[in-house]
C-alpha cells in the first residue's frame, strides 16, 4: 500500500483569517503552521486534527490554481493530501495506472515536504496531492 495516511484535506477560502477565526471559535482549532508557497500562489494555514491536517488556502495571486479554482466554483473541498513514504514511487504508480500527474516529477512542498499532484480527470474527480515527509 502506497498511501500511508491522510496528511490533509484542502479548503479554498477567500479570506483566510476569517477561515482561521471560524475554525478556532466552532472547534477551537488553532493553527500549527503558516506558510505562503510562491511556487503555487497560495497562503496556508495547517489546522492539526490528531495526525492530519485541515488546510485553509487561499490565493496570493489572481493566476494562481486556487484563485481559479475559487472563481469557478467558489469556496470549498479542493483537494486531499496522502501520505507516502516515496513520492516519485506513487507518482510512478499513479502513471503506470493510467492516472494523470500534473506534476511530472516530486517537487518540493510546504512544511519542508515533497509534492506531487494528480488532476481530478484521471482519479474520478479528486485533485490528489502525494505528500512525502
Amino acid at each position: 500500500m502506497l498511501l500511508t495516511e491522510i496528511d490533509h484535506v484542502a479548503i479554498a477560502v477567500r479570506d483566510l483569517e476569517a477561515a482561521i477565526d471560524y475554525y478556532r471559535r466552532a472547534f477551537g482549532a488553532e493553527v500549527a503552521h503558516r506558510e505562503v508557497v510562491d511556487s503555487d500562489g497560495v497562503e496556508e494555514a495547517l489546522l492539526k486534527v490528531a495526525e492530519s491536517y485541515v488546510q485553509l488556502l487561499t490565493p496570493t495571486r489572481d493566476d494562481s490554481p486556487v484563485a481559479t479554482y475559487l472563481e469557478k466554483r467558489g469556496e470549498g473541498i479542493h483537494h486531499v493530501g496522502y501520505r507516502v513514504d516515496d513520492c516519485a514511487a506513487a507518482l510512478q504508480a499513479v502513471k503506470d495506472a493510467g492516472g494523470r500527474p500534473i506534476d511530472e516529477a516530486p517537487r518540493p512542498g510546504s512544511r519542508g515536504t515533497t509534492v506531487a499532484f494528480v488532476h481530478p480527470k484521471g482519479s474520478f474527480g479528486t485533485l490528489i496531492e502525494l505528500v512525502e515527509e
